[in-house]
């Protein structure tokens, strides 16, 4: 049976960042989870020994332009961390925010990450084969400064970030 091949930004998009933020500010790892219907104890039993994991819904956006192969779409990530530390989470927002808002330049470097990671026309994450897609330009928006979590029956709290990472891209 032939392997599928999916092609689809958010692979490529949690990829970059997961490594970036890893490289710029030490975590062991930060897991990227899709969003799904939770509550406070799901949160509790999911949340990473680092104390720091990000949800991410992908949605899509209503094509503007009669050329139908470029794609517009956002990602909204909840960005979460124990309120230990809550300037690891401050700093997370501040290298996304850096990393993703500058449009055509920041695609640039995302497409450069992405071609570094290519073997024969194809990339290898977590047993899966993807297609790498092109991105055309980048756009970060932070709706909510922050806002707490508390867990009633424990003694932890949460803080979270929410974020839009809007893109353009198209596959090849």
């Amino acid at each position: 049976m032939a392997q599928s091949l999916y092609n689809t930004p958010i692979v490529w998009i949690n990829s970059y960042l997961q490594e970036k933020l890893q490289q710029d500010l030490g975590f062991d790892s930060i897991p990227f989870f899709p969003t799904s219907p939770s509550t406070i104890d799901n949160l509790t039993e999911l949340f990473p020994e680092g104390g720091m994991m990000a949800v991410y819904d992908r949605m899509f956006r209503m094509r503007h332009k009669a050329f139908p192969h470029t794609k517009s779409e956002q990602l909204l990530y909840y960005f979460y961390k124990m309120a230990g530390d809550p300037e690891a989470l401050i700093e997370t927002t501040q290298v996304i925010y850096d990393l993703l808002d500058r449009e055509d330049e920041s695609a640039e470097e995302v497409n450069a990450w992405i071609q570094s990671k290519v073997v024969d026309g194809l990339v290898n994450i977590n047993g899966k084969s993807f297609k790498p897609v092109s991105f055309h330009k980048f756009k970060v928006y932070q709706l909510q400064e922050t806002r707490d979590i508390v867990n009633f029956g424990t003694a932890r709290t949460y803080a979270g970030n929410k974020i839009i990472v809007d893109y353009d891209y198209h596959q090849l």
